[in-house]
């Protein structure tokens, strides 16, 4: 009698369409295998690779437009009263030293990809506070330098213990430039021209990213760099709740 061997069919799941997209961006095969073909959705490692990785795109996605808020609140005002230029340029520091360092070290993106529109938009802020302070051409040459500063650091031409040594300012540079923005707030009694809604987008993504950070790249000196973030972006969020219902014109009226 003849034994017929039958071959075991490869097992299939109704996201084999997506299975592209979802290796690309979400996780290994091993884990889309786990979830999708064995049904154990409670794999831990796989979990958390998915957790970091969604959480990742999130804060990217967020990041497009996290600080327009702020952007539009400047223009409409047309005064940038309340906001520190120094405190720009320091977060500009800290923006550009995390970016250049996860391209050197070939982090993927969804670990830093936020920096780079976090960067974008924070270079138009400091444009609108020189601007609407009167300072339009050195706003203009501000421009210019920065972005001629980023090919620069970008560049083969740039040393890695350069780009190492600009991470590792990003924790000075952070806590400086928060610093500079709460002693503004505190002298002026108001927040002045401070988005609410990009400084609570900005704490919550920072907080996102001690995770993702660890997850991702396990470098722990990413992962310390947005712990301090959060810290400081946490104190400024605390006092816009507490200047919420003070503004400028209400001191003016006080003083009168």
């Amino acid at each position: 009698m003849a034994s017929h061997v039958m071959e075991e069919l490869p097992k299939t799941s109704v996201l084999d369409p997506l299975k592209g997209l979802l290796l690309t961006y979400f996780m290994p095969e091993s884990c889309y295998d786990e979830f999708f073909l064995n049904f154990n959705f409670l794999d831990v490692p796989c979990l958390k690779i998915v957790l970091s990785k969604g959480l990742g795109i999130g804060i990217i996605l967020g990041s497009v437009m996290v600080k327009l808020p702020q952007i539009l609140k400047l223009m409409g005002a047309k005064s940038a009263d309340g906001l520190s230029f120094n405190s720009v340029l320091l977060e500009l520091l800290a923006i550009t030293g995390t970016m250049a360092y996860s391209i050197a070290n070939s982090f993927p993106f969804s670990a830093w990809g936020e920096a780079l529109f976090l960067m974008l938009q924070t270079v138009v802020i400091g444009f609108l506070i020189m601007h609407y302070g009167g300072n339009t051409v050195k706003g203009v040459l501000f421009l210019v330098v920065y972005f001629g500063l980023v090919a620069l650091l970008l560049s083969p031409v740039t040393p890695m213990p350069v780009v190492m040594a600009m991470q590792a300012s990003n924790m000075p540079a952070i806590i400086i430039g928060r610093l500079i923005q709460v002693v503004t707030n505190y002298r002026n009694g108001h927040t002045g021209q401070l988005s609410a809604i990009t400084v609570f987008m900005l704490f919550a993504g920072s907080l996102a990213r001690i995770f993702t950070s660890i997850q991702e790249t396990g470098d722990s000196l990413m992962a310390l760099t947005y712990v301090i973030s959060s810290s400081c972006n946490g104190l400024i969020a605390a006092q816009l709740l507490y200047y919420w219902n003070s503004s400028p014109a209400l001191k003016k009226k006080k003083k009168v």
